[in-house]
């Protein structure tokens, strides 16, 4: 009969064969950090369990795939433009306006860097990295 010690090293050697940070099938998990933040962010315990987020991180993985390939079929095929992204979401309204809102600020961001190297290239002043950021994130 297997003793308790028994049970418990054939235990450690299952879980020995799995990498910290990979699934079963062998592919790492890119999302996990984030995701336990967006869960926690949203109401979920501050350490969800690890089945959820790899639950979720998987329906991440897929949703971003197959958007991916849909995107890759539409307009110049096998590449992924911008455009072909808001095609594929104009008509769902609530990530159509999240795309948007995140391309809005992005242009925003290119806009204050361009005036910031100008303003540095311009010898007005020589401004620390921490203070760029800190304006940056101001905008």
């Amino acid at each position: 009969m297997a003793t308790l010690d028994d049970t418990f090293d054939q235990f450690d050697e299952e879980e020995a064969e799995i990498p910290l940070g990979a699934t079963l099938s062998g592919r790492k998990r890119l999302f996990s950090k984030e995701l336990r933040c967006m869960m926690f962010g949203f109401g979920d315990d501050q350490n969800p369990y690890t089945e959820s987020v790899d639950l979720l991180e998987d329906l991440v993985i897929e949703f971003i795939t197959e958007m991916t390939h849909k995107a890759m079929e539409i307009g110049r095929t096998g590449r992924v433009q911008v455009e072909d992204i808001v095609f594929l979401v104009r008509k769902d309204q609530r990530k159509y306006a999240r795309v948007k809102d995140l391309l809005t600020m992005n242009e925003e961001l290119k806009k204050a860097r361009k005036a910031f190297d100008e303003v540095k290239y311009a010898g007005i002043g020589n401004i620390s990295t921490s203070l760029m950021k800190i304006l940056l994130l101001a905008i």
